[in-house]
This record gives structure tokens, sequence and C-alpha cells, in this order.
């Protein structure tokens, strides 16, 4: 079982830039491929939408057009610790961003793929 804790998020005007952190449990955290995904409370049934994915060694990420460029993952798995920074935000970037974890290693994109969740972090983005 992995427990998975979000911060940083918050509100920034456009073109600004935001880190997020996500604190994993558990003594497995280096086996998995984590990802960073973003949805809506407001519309829970909406699928989430990956932004960002990372391999469990790190070498290898993955990251949809939307963000390509702008988004940086990177994990520290001696703290158990997965980040996204994220520069040049624009208001479309506005929502709740989720750490997931997927215990298969295997670099995959779906939210079904992924097996543990945190509760997610606000990020709004004014313009």
């Amino acid at each position: 079982q992995v427990q998975l804790v979000e911060s940083g998020g918050g509100l920034v005007q456009a073109g600004g830039s935001l880190r997020l952190s996500c604190a994993a449990s558990g003594r497995t955290f280096s086996r998995y491929v984590m990802g960073w995904f973003r949805g809506s409370r407001a519309a829970p049934g909406k699928e989430r939408e990956i932004v960002a994915a990372i391999s469990p060694g790190g070498g290898t990420a993955y990251y949809p057009d939307s963000v390509r460029g702008r988004f940086t993952i990177s994990r520290d798995n001696a703290k158990n610790s997965v980040y996204l920074q994220m520069n040049t935000l624009k208001p479309e970037d506005t929502a709740v961003y989720y750490c997931a974890a997927d215990e298969s290693s295997q670099m995959r994109i779906g939210t079904r793929d992924y097996d543990y969740w945190g509760q997610g972090t606000q990020v709004t983005v004014s313009s």
C-alpha cells in the first residue's frame, strides 16, 4: 500500500511558475512509475488528463503536447518524492493536480493504469 500526499498548489498569474511535490509512503517507491494528472473536482466523471510520467529510475519521462517544454517531472527516490515544475503557466492549466503511482513499472499514461492516487492540490492560473 502506498499513500501519496501532494503539496505546492496555489494561485499564480499567467506566465508564472509553480512547483508541485508529492511525498510517498512505503519502501517500494523506487519501483513505481510515477505520474501527474490533472482534473476538475467539479467534473468528477471526466477522465483526468496525464501531464507527466517518469520511469522508476528517473531516466525516462513522458509529456503530452499540451505541456511539453513547460512542465518538468523529476523524482528523488532517496526522499520518496516526485516533483512537477510548471513554468509559463496558462489559465487553461487551472485544475486539481494529482500524483499517482503505477506498480507495473511500465510507462503508461491512462488513469486506469495507476494503482494509487493522492488527494490532489489545486492550481489556479489567473489571466
